[in-house]
C-alpha cells in the first residue's frame, strides 16, 4: 500500500545506522520529531464535494486525500500535520483517451478547474489544488498503463501515459527493449509526467534525456484531440512536440505518449572512482563527457556529499579500510567520488572503461571497480526513503537542481550552497548542505543540490524555514546564469521565477497558447504560468 502522507510502499524502510546517526548529530545536532496527524483525522476534515455524481468519478474523503498533495517538502509537512489546506471535489479514473475528452467536455458543462495528474510526485506544486469558486476535478491517468502498441522495426513504443516507470521497462522487457529513462522518482514517476515536466534521467548520457525519448503522443484538450506524429525528423516549422514538452498540463492532458525504444543491452556495470579534490574531479568529468567517451552515467559528489554518503552507508570498517587505501594513494580528507555508468555492447563498454581509466589517471583518480557500483545500483530508486528515515529522526531534507554552463559551475554550485548553508544562522540553526553533478553535456551540466536541517517546534515554524531557503536559493540560481529546473520542472513553486529565465517575450507567448488551448483558463491554474493570461495576449 502507497503512503498516504509520504513516498512510496509504507512497508518498505531505509533504516539509517548508527555512524550515520552520529555524523548529522555532529555536524546539525540533535533533533526531535514532530507530532503527526492520523488518516483517520484528516479524512474527517475533507469538505463535502461541489461535483454532481458521475460515473468514473470519485468523492470519497480517502480518494481526494490521496490525490491532494504530492511530494516537495511543503507538501510533506501539509500531510504531515493534517493541514492540507484545499482537497479536490473529486477525483476521475479514466481508463482511455476517449474519458478523458468525455471528463473535459464534463468539466466545461458543470463549470470545473481540471488538475491532471500522474504519478504523484511532484516537488515543484504541480498537483495541489488551490482555492476556487470553481469546484476542483483531479483528473488521474493512474488506470492508463498499457502498452498500446510497439513498432519492432522503427523502434517506436506507444504507453497509455499513466504507466509508471517499472512498468514501462517491465512491458518493454518481455519485447526485449528498454526506454533507458531511470528519473530517482522511477518507482512512482509516469510516462506522460516526465513528457509533461521535461524530466531526465540518471542515464542520460546514453539514452537522452525524455525530450529525445519522446516521438509522439495523443492529449486531450478543450480545443480537441492533439495527435503529434511521430516522425524521425522534420523541418516542416515549429515542432509540436517541443511545445507540448515541459507544458505541465496547461495546454492539455497528455493520454498516449509514443517513445523512441532501445533493445536491452549485452552488458551494464556501474564503477566507483574517487579523485583528490574538486577541482580534479570536476575537470575529469568535463573532459570525458566533452570527448564523448561512451559512458551511460555520470555522477561526481563534492567532497561534502562523498563524506555524507560514506558516512550514512554505515559499515565502518568498511569505510575505513577505503579511507586508509585511498590516502595511501593520495586521495585524502577533500577526496570526490565519481560513480560512473557502462552500457552496450561488450567492445562499447570495455572502451568506455578504458577511456574513464584514462582520463581519470591524467587527474590522480583511483579506480576502485565495480564493489561501490553495485551498492549504488542496488539503492539507486530508494534513496526518497531516506527522507522519511530522517523525519522520524527530526530532520528535513529537501533538494534543488539546476543547470549551468561548465564555466560557471563552481560559481553558481558555491553560491548555492553558501546561500542555504547561512540561511538560518539568525535562528542559530546549523543547516547541512552537500552536491553532486549528473546530467552532464558537453555545454555544462546540471546542479543537484540537498540540504538537511532541523524541523522547528512546530510545523508552522518548520515550513517557514524551507520557505526561506528555498526562496534564497532560487534567487541566487536565476540570477546567476542557472536554470530554475533542470529536471523537476516549474510547478507553482517556480513559477515566480520564470519570467526571470525566460523574459517576457517568451512568458507571453506561453501565455499566449495557454489562452487558445484552454480559454477559460480550467487547466492547472497557476501552474507554470503566473498572472491574468489577458495581459499577454
Amino acid at each position: 500500500m502507497r503512503r498516504w502522507n509520504g513516498w512510496g510502499d509504507a512497508s518498505f524502510h531505509l533504516p539509517l545506522p548508527p555512524p550515520g546517526q552520529d555524523f548529522l548529530k555532529a555536524r546539525i545536532g540533535s533533533a526531535a520529531p514532530l507530532a503527526e496527524a492520523d488518516f483517520e483525522q484528516v479524512c474527517a476534515r475533507v469538505p463535502e464535494s461541489r461535483i454532481p455524481q458521475n460515473p468514473g468519478v470519485y468523492t470519497d474523503a480517502e480518494t481526494r486525500v490521496r490525490h491532494a498533495r504530492g511530494q516537495s517538502l511543503s507538501d510533506w509537512l501539509a500531510m504531515r500535520s493534517g493541514e492540507f489546506g484545499i482537497f479536490p471535489d473529486a477525483v476521475a479514473l479514466p481508463e482511455h483517451s476517449d474519458e478523458v475528452t468525455q471528463l473535459l467536455e464534463w468539466a466545461r458543462e458543470q463549470d470545473l478547474v481540471v488538475i491532471p495528474y500522474g504519478g504523484g510526485t511532484s516537488v515543484a506544486g504541480h498537483i495541489n489544488p488551490e482555492a476556487s469558486s470553481r469546484p476542483v476535478l483531479t483528473l488521474s491517468l493512474e488506470r492508463m498503463t498499457r502498452l498500446l502498441d510497439l513498432d519492432d522495426e522503427s523502434q517506436i513504443a506507444t504507453f497509455g501515459a499513466g504507466t509508471p516507470g517499472p512498468l514501462v521497462e517491465a512491458q518493454l522487457l518481455a519485447r526485449g527493449y528498454t526506454l533507458g529513462h531511470f528519473p530517482q522518482s522511477f518507482e512512482l514517476s509516469t510516462i506522460g509526467g516526465w513528457v509533461a515536466s521535461r524530466s531526465s534521467g540518471q542515464q542520460s548520457l546514453r539514452y537522452g534525456r525524455i525530450e529525445q525519448l519522446f516521438a509522439g503522443g495523443r492529449v486531450e484538450t478543450f480545443r480537441g484531440s492533439w495527435t503529434i506524429p511521430a516522425f524521425p525528423a522534420s523541418a516542416a516549422g515549429p515542432d509540436p512536440r517541443e511545445m507540448l514538452l515541459g507544458s505541465e498540463g496547461r495546454f492539455g492532458v497528455i493520454t498516449e505518449v509514443k517513445v523512441r525504444v532501445t533493445p536491452v543491452a549485452d552488458r551494464e556495470s556501474f564503477h566507483v572512482l574517487f579523485f583528490p579534490d574538486w577541482e580534479r574531479a570536476r575537470l575529469c568529468a568535463r573532459q570525458l563527457v566533452q570527448n564523448r567517451t561512451p559512458l551511460s552515467m555520470l555522477r561526481l559528489s563534492n567532497a561534502v556529499e562523498t563524506a555524507t554518503q560514506l558516512a550514512l552507508a554505515g559499515h565502518p570498517r568498511m569505510i575505513g579500510a577505503l579511507a586508509h587505501y585511498l590516502d595511501w594513494r593520495g586521495v585524502g580528507n577533500d577526496k570526490c567520488m565519481m560513480t560512473i555508468g557502462v552500457t552496450g555492447t561488450r567492445s562499447q563498454c570495455r572502451t568506455g572503461l578504458r577511456e574513464l581509466k584514462r582520463f581519470s589517471r591524467r587527474h590522480n583518480g583511483v579506480y576502485t571497480g565495480t564493489y561501490l557500483g553495485r551498492k549504488w545500483e542496488k539503492k539507486r530508486f530508494t534513496m526518497p526513503y531516506l527522507r522519511e528515515t530522517l523525519w522520524e529522526q527530526g530532520y528535513a531534507v529537501d533538494t534543488l537542481e539546476t543547470a549551468t554552463d561548465w564555466d560557471n559551475v563552481d560559481a553558481l554550485m558555491n553560491r548555492i550552497e553558501s546561500t542555504l548553508r547561512e540561511g538560518l544562522q539568525a535562528e542559530g540553526e546549523t543547516v547541512h548542505v552537500f552536491t553532486h553533478l549528473s546530467h552532464a553535456y558537453g555545454q555544462g551540466c546540471s546542479i543537484y543540490t540537498t540540504y538537511v536541517f532541523r524541523c522547528g517546534d512546530n510545523y508552522e515554524v518548520t515550513h517557514e524555514r524551507w520557505a526561506r531557503l528555498k526562496r534564497a536559493a532560487s534567487e541566487v540560481i536565476v540570477n546567476n546564469r542557472g536554470t530554475i529546473s533542470h529536471q523537476h520542472g516549474v510547478g507553482k513553486d517556480h513559477a515566480p521565477y520564470l519570467q526571470t529565465e525566460k523574459g517576457p517575450v517568451t512568458v507571453g507567448m506561453l501565455h499566449t497558447m495557454s489562452h487558445y488551448m484552454d480559454p477559460e483558463q480550467r487547466l492547472a491554474p497557476g501552474v507554470l504560468l503566473q498572472g491574468d493570461p489577458e495581459e499577454h495576449v
